[in-house]
């Protein structure tokens, strides 16, 4: 039997049900294919697209057109998987009305089936606004990375009093807003943990330990593409940079000896005649 697609109702569910949600971003056609047929439960289209595939070192300059351009070639690809798109930034700061706007335009021309934007208490206006238009929202507290020249870099969130109390206060008041699920991005798991106890939508964890109730990771970094990446949360589970290199290797010895392409990848002048097929005697009549 064939999986159902994924929602932002059924993800909001599985909480309830005790399933975990496995979640990883997706910018293409091709990956988003292949993640889907695995049996990926969500697929996020992320701002970290800057990063991950333009070589950028933060996420900033990623703009809603480009966003909605990676959004439109992952859905076009995917038959189960929920598909949720990021907000990038400053598609959402300026004011409730542009937030609404930009969310509009994802779902509208990115076929995104829910966004999700990053900060805590804040933008909780702006997520109520959202989901009072009909787009699901997902949350993004912990680090976030549209704020890294606030924050002072990539490090870990919550390790002390005020701000461990600022991180709860700000998932029950996503969650109030209307958020459907939560990422919690670098957070120790122990306030990951209360996080996750302390509200009824999912939390989906990056860096944040395994009480939350799902996790994400971005497809390159978990199928081993960026050898130099190296944090301490992500776990690999493939060497793509070490096959494809194989791969070209044995291509580029290959094509330098002559060897390929043969005559079994190759089109003759005179087109090869195929044999007559051969019946048996009760359907020839015999």
């Amino acid at each position: 039997m064939q999986p159902k697609k994924k929602t932002a109702l059924a993800l909001r569910r599985m909480k309830a049900t005790h399933e975990r949600i496995a979640m990883m971003t997706a910018y293409d056609a091709a990956f988003a294919r292949a993640l889907d047929d695995a049996g990926i439960d969500a697929l996020l289209v992320g701002d970290s697209v800057g990063m991950a595939v333009r070589g950028e070192s933060d996420t900033l300059s990623v703009t809603v057109e480009e966003m909605a351009y990676h959004c439109r070639m992952v859905r076009r690809a995917v038959r189960y998987a929920h598909v949720v798109c990021d907000m990038p930034f400053m598609s959402y700061q300026v004011s409730a009305e542009e937030a609404v706007r930009n969310a509009g335009l994802l779902v509208s021309k990115g076929g995104a089936e829910s966004v999700k934007l990053e900060g805590g208490a804040e933008y909780a206006d702006e997520i109520a606004r959202i989901v009072r238009a009909g787009i699901p929202v997902m949350g993004h507290i912990g680090l976030t990375p549209q704020s890294v020249n606030l924050l002072g870099g990539y490090g870990v969130q919550g390790r002390d009093k005020a701000t461990a109390d600022k991180l709860l206060s700000d998932a029950r008041a996503l969650e109030a807003a209307g958020c459907y699920a939560l990422v919690l991005e670098m957070v120790p798991r122990e306030l990951a943990a209360r996080v996750t106890a302390s509200v009824s939508i999912p939390t989906i964890g990056i860096g944040a330990g395994v009480n939350c109730d799902g996790q994400v990771l971005v497809c390159y970094d978990a199928l081993g593409m960026n050898p130099d990446f190296t944090p301490r949360f992500l776990k690999r589970f493939a060497d793509l940079h070490g096959q494809i290199g194989q791969a070209v290797r044995a291509y580029t010895v290959e094509v330098k000896s002559g060897t390929f392409p043969d005559d079994a990848h190759s089109f003759a002048e005179t087109p090869v005649k195929l044999a007559a097929p051969v019946y048996s005697n009760a359907i020839q009549g015999k």
